[in-house]
């Protein structure tokens, strides 16, 4: 048997209540994850769970680079600078693909078209000629049949299969370290709430009981130091717990409401959350 316990379509849909095309998801899962050896509950939860997040239930499976104006000079402010920069290129996948891709990557520069060539494909997006190329070696393909597999269910998961393996994502999963997991991924915690949600409920499903060691991986965020400047997911945490508005950026009246949240918890009214604050305060 490929995977260490029952792996059921029945119970994937459970998962992935979002897609529409579960049975086929199912299959291709089912002749992948195996050749990755991503075949315990924790493993496939795991994978399940962070591509899940990064795919919508794996349904967007490829980049979608329609930006405006506005969503360019907010998203990629290097790249566009100003306004001007911006309008000469909004609402045009290709040329913005080959803007912010071109010259990295492995990729030739803007007007070799590779950035849009290479742009995000997959459910762990592969980008870049590079990254193209590697998977592309791993399947014993050629880059150009390597594309159009990466537009298949079947390609889409496995450059991620590939992606997941080859950064140690299996050994991590076995430690049920979901916070590491996220990190490797997308080389932060965003999107950390979701994720957990995904993986919890997949070893649910599965008949998993990780729950108290999801929860000892979430609080390895308090090793973190928080101050005005700060942005993500921790700094949420802290705004509800103080009863603020959570948009996850670190200003001074989240300063102010920390300090005053110190003070009559006996802690040093610094408006900085180390380890001993965030530790009292998110338990």
């Amino acid at each position: 048997m490929a995977f260490s316990f029952d792996f059921t379509a029945d119970k994937l849909k459970k998962c992935v209540p979002n897609n529409k095309n579960p049975n086929d998801l199912f299959k291709a899962l089912e002749n992948v994850l195996p050749k990755y050896d991503i075949t315990t509950k924790e493993r496939v939860a795991g994978f399940l769970a962070q591509c899940g997040h990064e795919s919508n239930e794996f349904t967007v499976l490829k980049e979608n680079l329609n930006y405006g104006a506005k969503g360019l000079r907010a998203t990629f402010s290097k790249y566009f600078p100003d306004d001007a920069t911006a309008a000469k290129y909004e609402k045009q996948p290709e040329k913005i693909a080959n803007k912010i891709y071109g010259g990295r990557m492995g990729n030739g520069p803007e007007a070799s078209g590779d950035g849009y060539k290479y742009r995000g494909r997959g459910a762990i997006q592969l980008t870049g000629h590079d990254n193209y190329k590697a998977f592309s070696t791993a399947i014993g393909k050629s880059i150009d049949e390597t594309i159009t597999y990466l537009e298949t269910l079947a390609g889409a998961i496995e450059s991620a299969a590939w992606f997941w393996k080859k950064n140690g994502l299996n050994e991590i999963a076995d430690k049920k370290d979901l916070v590491l997991m996220t990190k490797r991924i997308n080389g932060g915690t965003i999107g950390l709430e979701d994720r957990k949600k995904h993986w919890e409920h997949a070893l649910d499903v599965f008949g998993g009981s990780s729950v108290a060691d999801v929860g000892k991986a979430v609080t390895e965020l308090v090793l973190e130091t928080i101050k005005v400047g700060s942005k993500g997911e921790v700094v949420k945490k802290v705004q509800e717990k103080l009863g603020l508005t959570a948009d996850g950026t670190f200003g001074p009246g989240t300063e102010k409401a920390l300090k005053a949240w110190q003070t009559s918890n006996g802690l040093t009214a610094d408006g900085i959350a180390g380890p001993a604050t965030l530790k009292k305060i998110l338990g």
